[in-house]
């Protein structure tokens, strides 16, 4: 065999392993198309349904939502009534408690007599006291109780020997508290400050 000869066989062995290869890689080739095209329809399905099933969770979530804030809504209105109802029931029992009291001040009125109109006044302070009794209200201040600017509030000063130091010397205006909380503060003289 003559060189050339050889050499075109080699090209014609070359060719034909090259054409081998080529058609192999189209093979390959046109078996991966299919397979890709199913492997993407099946992601694609995959995430449309995992798509609708967050939709759906939210959708849900949005109901409870909805339903938590028109509950709450409809608890604070609750509230609102609940509240004005105690406060109205409070009103009305400390009026009826001394409602009495005013009647008793116009009858003291029109009494002419002064023995009789005396008496009347300190039959309305007693009623007076045990009405606000009633409510839970006490008072206080009286000569010789320990000054607490706390509760005392102190407008003058003076000097006794009968009294020790920092003392009340003269309850001018009692003061009133319900429980521990003080609705009007003791208006006092303070002896030996």
């Amino acid at each position: 065999m003559t060189e050339e000869t050889k050499t075109a066989a080699k090209e014609a062995a070359a060719e034909a392993a090259t054409e081998e290869v080529k058609a192999e890689a189209q093979e390959t080739e046109t078996e991966a198309k299919p397979d890709k095209a199913s492997k993407l329809k099946s992601e694609n399905k995959a995430l449309t349904a995992e798509n609708e099933k967050l939709k759906k969770e939210l959708a849900e979530t949005s109901d409870k939502y909805l339903r938590m804030l028109a509950e709450y809504d409809n608890f604070r209105r609750r509230t609102q009534k609940e509240k004005e109802g105690i406060y109205a029931d409070a009103y009305e029992s400390a009026l009826s408690a001394v409602l009495p009291v005013a009647d008793n001040l116009e009858r003291a009125a029109l009494c002419t007599d002064g023995e009789s109109l005396s008496d009347g006044v300190k039959m309305i302070i007693k009623q007076f006291s045990e009405a606000l009794g009633k409510l839970g209200v006490e008072a206080y201040g009286a000569r010789g109780d320990a000054f607490d600017p706390v509760v005392h509030n102190a407008v003058m000063q003076i000097e006794d020997e009968e009294l020790g130091e920092n003392t009340v010397a003269e309850v001018l205006q009692k003061g009133y508290k319900k429980g521990d909380r003080i609705l009007r503060h003791a208006v006092v003289k303070v002896a030996n400050v």
